[in-house]
Parts: C-alpha cells; structure tokens; sequence
C-alpha cells in the first residue's frame, strides 16, 4: 500500500524552498488583450511585480546593473480559460536582434502546469540508451514546456519551441504583441505581452492527442524563467548574462528545478462584495433528479433556491427531483452580511 502511495502522489520538488511567486486573476470581463500595451495590468498590485532582483546569473556570474538591463515581470490567468498572461517589460543598453538564429535576446519560460517535474529535453530522456532523435517526437516538451521568446523577432516567429511541438505558439494556444522603438544594437524600453497554454502532455502530432493543464483558483504549478542578453562582440555565441528565476541553470530542461507559483483568487476591490454562482449535475435521468451545487462567491449566510417548477429549497447545495420533463427556469438568491444576489439560468435544465 506504501509504494502505491509513494506512486499515485507527485515527486516533485521545487528549487528557492519557501518561496511562491503569485499569479494575479484577471476578471472575466477584463481579459488582457495582446496588444503590446500595458494599461490591461494597470489593475494588477505590485505585489506582483517579479523584478531583476530576484534573478541570479547562474552561468557567467555576472552582476547585476540595472543601467545595463533592467526587467520586470507580471503573470495572471482568468478562471475558465487555460491560459497564463505576461507582462514583460525590459529596459536594456544594447538590443540584440538582427541575426536569423538563437543569438537574439531571450526571455526563456518554462512551465509546469501540473508539476510532474523531472528532465523534458531530449538529451535528458531518463531511461538509458534512448536515441535523441526518437526521444525528440516523444519526449522533447511533452510534459512541462519551455518558450525562447525572441526580445524581439526580427523577419522570425515570436518564439522558438524548445520541444517537440511548435504548434503550441500559434493560437489559439498562444499570441504575443510587442512595443518598442529602438534598432539593433540600439538601447531602449521594450514591452512584451503574451500568453500561452500550458500542458501536461503535448503531443507532437497535435492538439488531438494532447491534454492541457487544468488552472484552478489556488493551485500551484512550477514555473520559471531566464534572460538571456546578448551584447554583440563579434563572435556570434556568447551571451553577457543568463539571468533565471530559479537561480538555477538547469531549470531550462529540468521541471525539478522550477519555482512554485500559486494561482490566486481575484482581488477584493474587482469584484462586487456578493456574487451569486451556482452548477448543477444531472444525477439521474430516468428519476429526473438533479444535484445543485452553490458557488457564490463572498459571506453567504442563507440560499434559496427557485427549481423552476413551484418548488424551492433554502439548502445551500440541494438535490430535487422534477415531476415531469421540461425546459426549467432556475434561479439561486443569496444573502449575506455584506448584500444579496441572484443568479437565472434559463432552460439549462432540460429533462426528459
């Protein structure tokens, strides 16, 4: 029973123990738009705010100077969709951009949306003696995911999968919008907006076979990223500084060594004090009995539900059985210290 335990729950520890990032939760009604723009985060406390002071140079030691690069970072999520936002701003003295190939400045996100952790890369594949060829279709990314975002493209894709399935960049599992003003070599402010889909397998053949992480209001999922900034000298290869969150290197092909960031419920001020909510589950057809379910959001002392066929119920999660078919009309009224709410939903039950 032990080992079976040990198996059925996940392994996975993450790096920077102690610590969680947050992820702000946009409204329904205030989904950002890839624009390139920042006034959608406006609403986003910064609180949020993940600054170059919490990066680490993990390959050249370099020290931190906020004349040369300076980055902020913000991520949100809105409940129903399977989707992380970025905010990406970046100051820095010397944009590197004009090459074809990886020598390009780069913000590198992982993701782990469900935190199987362990190796995703190829060259990784923990069973010993596997071609990297063939783990590349069936390994390569599939369950945590890791995007060199091009700061910026030029005449090229926004990122670069690092895995097996590039279509994960297009839409509607990802879109990116950028701004800035500055040429190659150039210094200057750039804003990157985002978002992607994580998955907790994607699959090289496509979407098909491919299953994508759930998010839910206080989950936690092992995410970091890097900044990678070239400052061209000649040789083509060398970038100044590899920055990353997790302060470790090994965090672009480990999902081990990712940190822990918490989905978090909407903020208090974007919300009204009481909101009325609720789902339903059809229990049993043939005895046409349905199961309520409350789902309000604030202080709620008391519920009274409408079924829609003269009968009512003041229980906060009932069960009824209907007389005879039809299309209901249902309606959940709450009440609380701080006000009252209702919620219809018009002929979603339907029995037969």
């Amino acid at each position: 029973m032990l080992l079976l335990l040990m198996v059925a729950l996940p392994l996975c520890a993450l790096e920077r123990p102690g610590v969680e990032f947050k992820v702000f939760q946009f409204p329904a009604n205030q989904i950002p738009r890839i624009d390139g723009k920042t006034d959608d985060w406006a609403m986003v406390p910064a609180s949020y705010a993940i600054g170059q002071d919490q990066l680490k140079d993990t390959v050249n030691n370099t020290p931190m100077d906020r004349k040369d690069l300076d980055v902020t970072v913000k991520v949100g999520w809105v409940k129903g969709l399977n989707r992380l936002y970025f905010l990406y701003e970046a100051s820095d003295n010397y944009w590197d951009f004009k090459h074809r190939d990886l020598h390009n400045d780069i913000f590198e996100v992982v993701v782990d949306g469900d935190l199987s952790g362990g190796p995703f890369i190829k060259t990784s594949h923990p069973m010993q003696g596997v071609n990297p060829d063939e783990a590349h279709f069936s390994f390569h990314g599939v369950h945590a995911q890791n995007y060199h975002i091009f700061t910026p493209p030029l005449d090229k894709d926004w990122t670069m999968v690092w895995g097996c399935q590039p279509w994960i960049k297009s839409l509607p599992y990802a879109n990116a919008a950028y701004d800035f003003k500055f040429k190659p070599g150039e210094s200057g402010k750039l804003v990157l907006e985002f978002f992607i889909t994580p998955f907790d397998y994607a699959a090289y053949e496509g979407p098909e076979r491919s299953v994508e992480s759930k998010l839910w209001e206080n989950k936690v999922i092992g995410m970091s990223w890097s900044v990678l900034d070239y400052d061209d000298d000649g040789d083509g290869k060398k970038y100044r500084g590899f920055w990353n969150l997790s302060h470790k290197t090994s965090m672009y092909g480990n999902a081990s060594d990712l940190v822990a960031f918490r989905l978090m419920p909407v903020e208090g001020g974007l919300r009204r004090a009481v909101e009325a909510e609720w789902a339903f589950q059809v229990v049993d057809m043939d005895r046409r009995l349905i199961a309520f379910q409350d789902l309000s959001y604030g202080p709620v002392t008391s519920w009274l539900w409408d079924f829609g066929d003269g009968k009512t119920s003041t229980e906060r999660h009932p069960q009824h059985v209907y007389a005879k078919p039809g299309e209901y009309v249902v309606t959940l009224m709450v009440d609380g210290p701080k006000g009252k709410d209702r919620r219809t939903k018009v002929w979603d039950v339907v029995l037969r």
